[in-house]
């Protein structure tokens, strides 16, 4: 036979028990309901499209090594470095389009873009350089020859100079690292001065106002 005092505190212990598991309970719903609640107390943001805006670009071609200015529409951020990305990026899918001049794998081309100031630059016209980190695979996926490399190259640089002429100097990186070359020809090593690497006549067809004819193409004078 199990003594009185021992069966009542077996009952104790069992409604005890039972008591703390729906009380656990309760608080585990209670927990769920205060996380549920959170996303709703937060206010939604509004999506905001930007306009569309006219941009230059330096488009290369394979079979006479020049570049031409062209027009394009792009909707375009308005942070200086994602906008500089996102042109460069609207840049090589022109290249991977059908029948491009300047044929490139359809892989995403710019990870990044780092803009640092120029010290040596006057105070009233301060300049920066562009540090440009490329996507490893389309460096690996990028045509090998001196042509086609200087000209990818000489694309990027003009159509930063026309779009951001407060970027003087330009230096790449590949996957955030430094990397000899392109393909095994155009130099990524050294820093590139827009001013001096654009080919001349580029620059100034591409600042050129409305209406002006920029349709002829410049040969890739000094190419890097």
């Amino acid at each position: 036979m199990i003594p009185r005092y021992q069966k009542i505190v077996l009952w104790v212990l069992l409604v005890a028990s039972v008591l703390m598991a729906a009380y656990l309970i309760r608080l585990r719903a209670r927990a769920q309901d205060q996380l549920a609640a959170v996303p709703d107390s937060a206010p939604m943001p509004v999506p905001v499209e930007a306009a569309p805006v006219q941009v230059t670009l330096l488009i290369a071609n394979d079979e006479d090594g020049s570049l031409a200015p062209v027009e394009r529409q792009f909707a375009l951020p308005d942070e200086t470095t994602t906008r500089a990305r996102t042109l460069l990026n609207d840049l090589f899918a022109e290249y991977a389009g059908p029948d491009s001049p300047h044929p490139l794998a359809p892989v995403s081309a710019v990870g990044d873009v780092f803009l640092l100031p120029v010290p040596e630059s006057n105070a009233a016209h301060p300049q920066q350089m562009a540090v440009i980190n490329l996507d490893g695979s389309f460096v690996d996926h990028h045509p090998s020859g001196i042509l086609v490399e200087n000209l990818t190259l000489l694309s990027i640089l003009g159509t930063l100079h026309a779009n951001f002429p407060q970027i003087a100097q330009v230096r790449f990186l590949v996957d955030g690292h430094a990397r000899e070359t392109l393909a095994g020809h155009a130099d990524l090593g050294r820093t590139y001065l827009t001013a001096n690497d654009v080919p001349r006549g580029v620059a100034s067809d591409a600042a050129a106002p409305p209406g002006t004819d920029s349709s002829e193409k410049t040969p890739a004078e000094g190419q890097p």
